[in-house]
């Protein structure tokens, strides 16, 4: 049975501001929640769960020493963000992740540049993992990785890839010798550029790229639409995934043009 003081605790953690205070965020769902028991990076510091879960996951839980709390449903509706709760919810400890200078050397790493949806970074985050980008570098003003909307969207590949905050400023001096892609409206055609591994830049929903970071692109390249289809733009996660669709394939399977 779950106290009020725990209650209280965890509905404290649905603001970003208590998040921060506590160095604590909230993981829902089956899955996600799973998911983080088995990694080894986040410690999960308390679970709250349904007896059926409880019981289908007790070997894991003991063995990973996880501290949890059976709750009933109603309970689980009083702590829960979510609209339809999905038998357990964990409280986790915050990580802070550093540059991992070696993956700018190696691969594609992806910059946000103010993404300020929260759907939107968790998918791009998705999005990196499954084309094999290890490294997602978010500008500070971007959205918080540990808004639960945010987390949800990763679908749990913010345990498989190195993402930090950081001004683009700092990035530069470990960039500056690479190529660095900008993807904007007038740029070159990705589909006939000769890709390489270096650094993308995706812009904010409604302004795209600053001035600030602009000024550092090497490459402006942009995404064709069809002839006269009346579209202004497509939302970032969508420009994302084709992005790193058609470096994923150059790279991967070679260039023709």
């Amino acid at each position: 049975m779950i106290s009020k003081n725990q209650i209280k605790h965890v509905q404290a953690l649905h603001s970003k501001k208590n998040r921060e205070h506590f160095g604590l965020f909230i993981v829902e769902g089956v899955k996600l929640v799973t998911e983080f028991i088995h990694n080894q990076y986040y410690e999960v510091k308390e679970l709250f769960a349904v007896s059926d879960y409880i019981h289908q996951h007790k070997k894991t839980l003991d063995h990973c020493q996880i501290r949890y709390t059976e709750i009933t449903v109603d309970e689980l509706n009083k702590i829960s963000l979510l609209t339809t709760p999905n038998q357990v919810l964990a409280v986790i400890k915050q990580i802070e992740c550093s540059l991992d200078v070696s993956l700018l050397d190696t691969s594609t790493t992806l910059f946000l540049d103010d993404i300020r949806d929260p759907g939107n970074l968790g998918t791009i985050i998705r999005i990196a993992d499954w084309f094999g980008i290890k490294q997602v570098i978010c500008s500070p003003n971007c959205s918080e990785l540990y808004n639960p909307k945010t987390l949800q969207a990763t679908m749990g590949a913010i345990l498989r890839v190195n993402i930090i905050a950081l001004d683009f400023e700092q990035l530069w001096p470990n960039v500056k010798n690479k190529p660095i892609y900008g993807a904007i409206l007038k740029g070159e055609n990705i589909y006939t550029e000769r890709l390489q591994n270096g650094l993308i830049v995706i812009g904010n929903e409604a302004n795209g790229i600053s001035e600030s970071v602009m000024k550092y692109i090497s490459h402006h390249i942009t995404i064709p639409a069809a002839n006269g289809n009346g579209s202004e733009s497509l939302n970032a996660a969508n420009a994302c995934a084709i992005i790193c669709s058609e470096f994923h394939r150059q790279l991967n399977y070679g260039y023709h043009s």
